[in-house]
This record gives C-alpha cells, sequence and structure tokens, in this order.
C-alpha cells in the first residue's frame, strides 16, 4: 500500500495555448440536455404548486392535510435524491460514466410521464420519489463525466455549462409554468399536466445522443482501455494536450489503483479523511443557504407577501431567468478566483441577503395599513440573494466537489456531495410549509447563523484547486503523486514540432511548463 508521503516530480509540460478541441465543447453541450432534464424536473413543483387546477385537481385548497402533502411532494423528491446519489458512483465505477447518466436519464423520462397522467395523489407522490432518484443520480454523474474529459486549464469554464444548462432548465420550468397558467380560465382540470410533461424531452434528446458520445478516458484507462482512451483524448484535445494528459492519467492511475478505495478507506485513511470531511462541509454548508427552500416555495414565499397567483407565477419564472443570466456569468467568473474565497464570500453575500430578507418580512407584515414598498423591497431581496447564488456557489460546487477527490475516488465523493445535499433538502423541504405557516421569518434564522459560520470557514481553511490537474491536486492532500517525466517518443515528438513553430516566429524555444 503506498504512503501518503508526497514523492518528488516532474514537470508536466501543459501548453498554455487553447488545450481543447471544437469536438471537446460539442460533447459537453450535447451533455448538458441531461442537466436541463434535472433542473427542469427537479423545478416544475414550484409553479405546479402555484397552479389552480392542480391544487383542484387533488383537493390541496381543501383537504385539512394539505400542507403535509406538499411537504412529501418535495421529501420524497430528495428521499429518491439521496438514493440516487448512491448509485452515482455504483454504477459509473463499474459499468461506466455514460451509463451512470443513461439510466437516470430514462428514469426522469418515466416518471414525467406518470407524473403527467397521475389520477391520484398516491400516484402523483410515488413518481416524485423517481424523478427525484433520476434528476440527482444525473446532477452528480453529469459533472462526474465533464470533469475527466475537458482539460485543466478551462475546466471551470467548461464543466460550469452543467450549472448553466441546470439553471436554464429551471427557467424553462417557471416560465412553462406560466405559459400554462394562460389557459386556466377554460374547464379544463388538466392544465397542470403539460408543463410536467415536458421535462420528458430533455432527457430524451440524452438518450438519443448518448451512442455517440464518448465515454470518459480516465475510466477507459482505469479498465486497462488504454487504446480506447488515447483515441478519446486525441479527439477531446490538441494533440500536445492529449499525449500529456494521456501520460498522466496512466501513470496516475497505475498508482491509485494500488491505493485503498473501499468505502471504509474515506474514513480510514488520513487524507481521504479530509477530503471527504470537506466535501460534507461544501455540501451542508451550501445548503444552510436555503437556496432550494427559495426556489420550490416561492409561490408560498410570494403569497405569504400578500401577492396573487399570476403575480407569484410571473415573479417566480423571473426569478429562475435572472438565475440563467447569472450563471451564464458566472461561468467566466469561476476560474478567476481562488475556489474557497469564491464560495466564503459568496455564501456570505448570499446571506446577507436573505438576512435583509427576514427583517422586511419580520418588521413590515402583511396585513391592514401594510407597508407596500416594503414588501416589495422583500421580494426584490430574493432576486438579489438567487443572483448572487448562481454567480459565486451554485456553479461551483460542482467543479469543487469533483475537484476535491482522486479519480479512483471521484464517483464516490460526488455521491458523498449529492447525498449530503439530498439529505439536508429533506430536513429543509419537508420543514419549510409548516415552517412559514407557523413562525413565519424565524424559520430564516436557522439558515443564516450556520450559513455565515461556514462562509468563514471556507474562505479561510478550505483548499483552493482552481487550475490544477486533477492528479496534483492529489499532492495538496499528502497523498502519493506518480512521478511522471514527459520524455516519451510521442511527446517529444509533437512538443518539438511545436518548439520548432515557436522558435521560426518568436526566435526562440523557450516551453512553457507547469510544475506538478
Amino acid at each position: 500500500m503506498a504512503s501518503d508521503t508526497v514523492v518528488e516530480h516532474g514537470y508536466a509540460g501543459h501548453s498554455n495555448k487553447r488545450q481543447f478541441r471544437p469536438y471537446n465543447i460539442a460533447v459537453i453541450l450535447a451533455m448538458s440536455f441531461g442537466s436541463i432534464a434535472m433542473g427542469y424536473s427537479g423545478s416544475i413543483i414550484g409553479s405546479t404548486l402555484a397552479q389552480p387546477s392542480f391544487l383542484k385537481y387533488f383537493e390541496l385548497d381543501t383537504r385539512p392535510d394539505a400542507t403535509s402533502l406538499i411537504s412529501a411532494m418535495n421529501g420524497l423528491f430528495q428521499t429518491g435524491a439521496f438514493i440516487g446519489a448512491l448509485c452515482i458512483s455504483f454504477v459509473g465505477d463499474r459499468w461506466g460514466r455514460k451509463m451512470s447518466i443513461a439510466i437516470p436519464a430514462f428514469l426522469v423520462v418515466l416518471s414525467g410521464a406518470f407524473l403527467s397522467g397521475s389520477v391520484h395523489i398516491g400516484m402523483f407522490l410515488t413518481f416524485r420519489f423517481v424523478s427525484g432518484m433520476g434528476s440527482f443520480w444525473l446532477l452528480g454523474s453529469i459533472p462526474v463525466w465533464m470533469t475527466e474529459i475537458v482539460p485543466p486549464k478551462n475546466r471551470g469554464l467548461l464543466v460550469d455549462i452543467h450549472s448553466a444548462a441546470l439553471l436554464f432548465g429551471y427557467a424553462w420550468a417557471s416560465w412553462m409554468g406560466f405559459a400554462f397558467y394562460q389557459l386556466e380560465g377554460g374547464d379544463n382540470p388538466n392544465v397542470w399536466r403539460g408543463p410536467i410533461a415536458l421535462q420528458c424531452l430533455p432527457a430524451l434528446i440524452v438518450l438519443g445522443a448518448m451512442p455517440f458520445l464518448p465515454e470518459s478516458p480516465r475510466y477507459l484507462i482505469q479498465k486497462g482501455r488504454t487504446d480506447d482512451a488515447r483515441r478519446v483524448l486525441s479527439k477531446l484535445h490538441e494533440a500536445e494536450e492529449a499525449e500529456i494528459e494521456f501520460s498522466q492519467i496512466e501513470a496516475q492511475i497505475s498508482m491509485d489503483n494500488s491505493l485503498p478505495n473501499s468505502w471504509s478507506s474515506l474514513i480510514n485513511k488520513k487524507s481521504y479523511r479530509k477530503r471527504t470531511i470537506l466535501a460534507l462541509g461544501l455540501a451542508c454548508g451550501i445548503q444552510f443557504t436555503g437556496v432550494l427552500v427559495i426556489n420550490n416555495y416561492g409561490a408560498i414565499i410570494y403569497g405569504g407577501l400578500g401577492y396573487g397567483e399570476k403575480t407569484i407565477l410571473m415573479y417566480h419564472a423571473g426569478f429562475n431567468t435572472l438565475a440563467f443570466g447569472c450563471g451564464l456569468i458566472a461561468m467566466f467568473i469561476v476560474d478567476l478566483f481562488p475556489r474557497n474565497r469564491l464560495v466564503g464570500f459568496g455564501t456570505a453575500i448570499v446571506t446577507s441577503c436573505l438576512t435583509v430578507e427576514a427583517a422586511l418580512v419580520a418588521n413590515f407584515p402583511v396585513g391592514p395599513n401594510q407597508n407596500n414598498n416594503a414588501l416589495r423591497a422583500a421580494a426584490a431581496m430574493t432576486f438579489c440573494y438567487i443572483a448572487f447564488a448562481q454567480l459565486f456557489l451554485d456553479g461551483t460546487q460542482y467543479v469543487y466537489f469533483a475537484e476535491l477527490f482522486p479519480n479512483h475516488l471521484r464517483a464516490k465523493g460526488m455521491t458523498i456531495g449529492m447525498g449530503a445535499i439530498s439529505l439536508m433538502n429533506i430536513m429543509w423541504l419537508q420543514a419549510a410549509p409548516t415552517a412559514f405557516k407557523e413562525i413565519s421569518w424565524k424559520f430564516y434564522l436557522c439558515f443564516i447563523i450556520p450559513a455565515y459560520i461556514f462562509s468563514i470557514i471556507c474562505f479561510f481553511f478550505y483548499p483552493n484547486t482552481k487550475g490544477k490537474p486533477l492528479e496534483e491536486i492529489a499532492a495538496m492532500f499528502g497523498d502519493e503523486v506518480q512521478q511522471v517525466h514527459y520524455g516519451g517518443p510521442a511527446v517529444q515528438e509533437v512538443q518539438a514540432q511545436l518548439q520548432d513553430k515557436d522558435s521560426q516566429l518568436t526566435g526562440s524555444g523557450a516551453e512553457h511548463h507547469e510544475k506538478i
């Protein structure tokens, strides 16, 4: 068994030029439809709960246990999410990263069909569980696959496409809810079914594209399929980068295969235990900001501020559209700052927005002589909240999770992160309807205090993994890193050709090196 000692390493000649090919972008964009499917299926309940036809069909506007049933809709979704998170590693490590995306995509299609066709509240609740399982399985599996096919220099930007697509799914679901609400004037009790059925579309696109997408080269090398891995890397990355990455991955995986890779090793091995604690802290800390509660129960929050059904749906759609826009901007921010600083600062500023929201709701309640300007300001704070959450937190967390763990534990690490998120959400989403009804603004305090504590811990004590090759990050945690000499014939030939070109243009044979 390898020790935790860091051995002397060589130099990885990662080029400062563009490292990826257009094909790399194409496959990322194709797989992003899975992210859209997750965002849509995860968000559609927010606008569904504001649809009068839905509330009337299941008698949620009259039955005494309506609050408990609404809680169960989100609680069962997150329970399924926890089960789906456990499958990320189990399937991804055995049958490949692609299989760990295809199966949950099928579950999203299946659940969308049965949710939209539900004729009984029990049927609806059952397939909310299946929808949660497929959605969160996609949520964790897609960034693992993306992380393993992009070069280190552009990892943050390219993997953050996952978050932007996820947010597009959220916004699309909100606008579909608003659009179908316009049909509520008729006597059709089934208007609510249309938006839910649409969650099948992006998942079907992923299933159709799957035969044409590459498997993770790191997974292929791990399974001994080196020729396939070399072909995939040569299609994804520029020639020099492909050879360097292949040599680096092959050497590191050769050593990783001698390392402990069981679930118990995440506790027993000191460096793995540190990664696990950091991942759990990251998952719980960001969820303490209450982002899913704000989104899924937007109808309850805006209703509590005195707004009507149409305005609630419009605000909910605007909320998620702003999130999508800020998610696009975040793609170009994520690699500008250290990961820990970005998450720590983002958590603090998002929590500050939540603090102002709580203060406004507490001091200017809805009722006779209500202060309408203060209530509008409270609604505006939810928009400030989601803008900062998407700029600094949402996309960054998926990149951060994947970077914290070495290749042979990455799927297990993502499982831990997604599992922790779903367990936190079960707690928050199950309690939220009753909490908003019984203690109103005081519920926000459950988020504010621990979120501020996490922001301080993350800012000062979490490691920065930005821009580092995944194999190099192992050294940051005290793991052994395989020494790699990039003097093989293939690498020498490619680098010599590029050096000759540089010499002709600049008169210099200088090479760019990045120390591992």
